[in-house]
C-alpha cells in the first residue's frame, strides 16, 4: 500500500476516499461552501503525481484544466500507486507588510452619531446604523498571491492580515493564459473562484477577531489590469490583443468615463460584507500596467519625489516606472512564471520546503536556507537568483548559462537530488531578459544616466526576499549603488490601504496616473538587441 501525499505530508492510503477526506485527516483547510457536492467549485487541488490512480473527472469538474481536480469529487481508486496532491489554498511565504505611511484619515465610510454614512465625493447617504465598528478591506490581487488587510476605518489601524495563493492557477500561471481561459467555454469561473476564496477568508478573519461581516462596509482592491478586471467580472479579451487595453481604457479614450477606476456594489460582485457595502478598484496606468502599479506609486508618494527614482515590482508581469519631478515613464515586462517556480524542473513558489537562499561552493557542499527548516523539495525565486550568481562566481557556468564542464545539469542539493538544467537556465535567462529590457529601456527613455538615479524602489514579495548584490551581479536589477536600493515591501497593499483610508488619495491618484507616459517595449526598434543582451547573466550595462 502506497501513501497518499498532501502538500508533501504522507497519509496512509485507503481505497474509495475522496481527496477532501485525506485533507481532513491532516486538518488541512480546504474551502467549500456547498457541502462537498461539487457545486461551489472552491475545493480545487493540483495533482502532482498519480493521476491514473484517481477516479475519472465528473461533470462538475469539466471546467478544470490539466492536473486540477475538485477534492470532493476525486476518489483514490488504486492504493498501490503513489498519489501526491496539493491544495491551492496553501500558505506560502507571502509578504504582507509594507512601509509605514501616514495619511489623514478621511475614508468614504464614516460615522455620524448613530448613522453610518457613505460619501463618494459627490454625494452622501446613510447606509446603516452604527454596529460598534466601521471596517474595510484593502486587497492586493496578484497573479500568484492574494493579500488582505482588515482595517479599522475610524482609527486607521490594521486589525488583521490574511494571505493565500491565488486559486485561479487552473486557468494558467500568467495573465495571457487566464485571458484565454476566461474567453472560452467556462467564462466567469476565474471570477467565481476568486470571489469565493475572498469570501472564505473574510469569514475566517471575522471569526478570529470575533467581529461580524456586516461591520465591513468597503473594499478597495488593486491588481494588474487582467486580475482587476476579472475580479470585477469584466470582459478581459481586449487586454490579450494589441493594444492590450482594458475596456475601461477604451471607454476613457472615448470620453465615456473620466478615469479607469471603478466603483461597484459588493452585492453585485457576490462579496459577503455589509449588504450596502461598496467596492472601489484603483485606476489603471495603461495596458498591462494596472492599479497595483498605481498603488505602488501612491505608497512612495511618487508625485512628490524630487530626485530621479526607479520603481520595480517584480512578478510574472514586472512593472517598471521612472520618475523625476514632472516626468514619469512606465513599462510592463512579461517576465513569465520562471522565477516563481513555473517551467523550472525543481522550481516552486515560496512555501515550506523551498530553498530561499543558497551559497554555492565549488569545493564543498552548498549552504542552503529552506523555508520552515525542513528538507528541501525545490527552490523558489530568491534561491534561483542566489544559485545563478553562485554558479557564475565559482566559474561553474558562463554568462550564457552554459556549464563550463559541458554537463547538462548541476546538482545544487544532495538532499532529494535537486538539480538545475541547461533548459532551466534558458527559461530563467529569458525571464530575466524581460526584466532587463523594461529597466534599461525606461532608463534610456528618461535621458538620465544610471548613476543619476537616486533611489531604486523594489516592491513586492519576491523582491523583498532577494539578495540585492546577487540580483545586480546577474543583471536582474539595474546596478546602482547598493545603499540606494530600497525594499518597500508590499507597496501595492499599502497603496490600497491608503485609498481605503482617504477619499482624497483616490481622487489625486486618478489624476496623477494620467500624466504617466507608457512605453510599449515590443515597439521599440532595438528591443530585440536589448533582449539578447539581457539573456546573459552579467551586470546590466546601460
Amino acid at each position: 500500500m502506497s501513501p497518499v501525499y498532501l502538500n508533501s505530508q504522507p497519509i496512509d492510503g485507503a481505497r474509495d476516499k475522496t481527496l477532501f477526506e485525506y485533507a481532513d485527516e491532516l486538518s488541512v483547510r480546504v474551502p467549500t461552501s456547498c457541502g462537498r457536492n461539487g457545486k461551489c467549485h472552491e475545493c480545487i487541488v493540483e495533482i502532482r503525481r498519480g493521476v491514473d490512480a484517481l477516479s475519472q473527472p465528473t461533470e462538475a469538474e469539466s471546467f478544470l484544466t490539466k492536473n486540477y481536480r475538485l477534492a470532493c469529487q476525486t476518489y483514490v481508486n488504486d492504493i498501490e500507486k503513489v498519489v501526491d496532491f496539493s491544495v491551492l489554498r496553501r500558505q506560502p511565504k507571502i509578504l504582507t507588510a509594507g512601509a509605514d505611511v501616514n495619511t489623514n484619515i478621511s475614508p468614504a465610510v464614516v460615522r455620524d452619531g448613530n448613522d453610518v454614512i457613505y460619501n463618494n465625493g459627490e454625494s452622501s447617504k446613510i447606509i446603516d446604523t452604527y454596529r460598534g465598528s466601521i471596517l474595510g478591506l484593502a486587497i492586493d490581487i496578484g497573479t500568484t498571491t492574494v493579500v488582505i488587510n482588515l482595517v479599522d476605518l475610524e482609527s486607521g489601524e490594521i486589525v488583521h492580515t490574511s494571505s493565500f495563493e491565488n486559486p485561479q492557477r487552473f486557468g494558467g500561471s500568467d495573465v495571457m493564459n487566464r485571458i484565454s481561459y476566461d474567453g472560452g467555454k467556462y467564462t466567469g469561473e476565474l471570477q467565481a473562484v476568486l470571489v469565493s476564496s475572498i469570501n472564505f477568508e473574510i469569514g475566517e478573519m471575522v471569526k478570529i477577531k470575533k467581529l461580524r461581516r456586516n461591520q465591513i462596509y468597503e473594499i478597495v482592491a488593486v491588481g494588474n489590469t487582467t486580475m482587476r478586471d476579472i475580479f470585477l467580472g469584466l470582459n478581459v479579451q481586449t487586454i490579450g490583443v494589441k493594444p492590450y487595453k482594458s475596456i475601461t481604457e477604451f471607454e476613457m479614450i472615448d470620453d465615456k468615463r473620466p478615469h479607469t477606476a471603478i466603483t461597484a456594489t459588493a452585492r453585485s460582485l457576490g462579496l459577503r460584507i455589509n449588504h450596502n457595502g461598496m467596492v472601489y478598484t484603483g485606476p489603471l496606468i495603461s495596458s498591462h500596467l494596472g492599479s497595483d502599479t498605481s498603488a505602488n506609486l501612491l505608497a512612495i508618494d511618487a508625485e512628490h519625489q524630487k530626485d530621479p527614482f526607479l520603481l520595480i515590482d517584480v512578478g510574472t508581469n514586472t512593472e517598471v516606472v521612472f520618475g523625476c519631478s514632472d516626468r514619469y515613464i512606465a513599462a510592463s515586462c512579461p517576465a513569465g512564471p520562471a522565477f516563481e517556480g513555473g517551467e523550472i524542473t525543481f522550481g516552486m513558489p515560496g512555501y515550506g520546503g523551498a530553498i530561499e537562499h543558497i551559497t554555492v561552493d565549488a569545493n564543498s557542499p552548498n549552504t542552503i536556507e529552506v523555508i520552515d527548516n525542513v528538507d528541501p523539495i525545490g527552490i523558489c525565486g530568491s534561491g534561483l537568483i542566489d544559485l545563478i550568481a553562485g554558479l557564475r562566481k565559482n566559474n561553474i557556468m558562463n554568462e550564457l548559462g552554459v556549464f563550463n564542464d559541458k554537463s547538462s545539469h548541476y546538482q545544487f542539493s544532495e538532499v532529494n537530488n535537486l538539480t538545475i538544467s541547461r533548459r532551466d537556465l534558458s527559461a530563467l535567462s529569458q525571464a530575466k531578459a524581460a526584466n532587463y529590457c523594461g529597466q534599461a529601456l525606461v532608463i534610456r527613455e528618461s535621458g538620465f544616466n544610471l548613476n543619476e538615479i537616486s533611489n531604486l524602489f523594489l516592491a513586492g514579495g519576491f523582491a523583498n526576499y532577494i539578495d540585492v548584490n546577487n540580483a545586480i551581479e546577474i543583471g536582474f536589477i539595474a546596478g546602482i549603488s547598493r545603499n540606494q536600493v530600497k525594499k518597500i515591501g508590499n507597496a501595492s497593499l499599502v497603496g490600497a490601504r491608503l485609498m481605503l483610508l482617504s477619499l482624497q488619495s483616490r481622487r489625486n491618484l486618478e489624476q496623477f496616473v494620467s500624466t504617466i507616459e507608457h512605453i510599449e517595449l515590443e515597439t521599440v526598434p532595438d528591443f530585440f538587441d536589448f533582449f539578447v543582451e539581457g539573456c546573459q547573466f552579467k551586470p546590466m550595462e546601460i
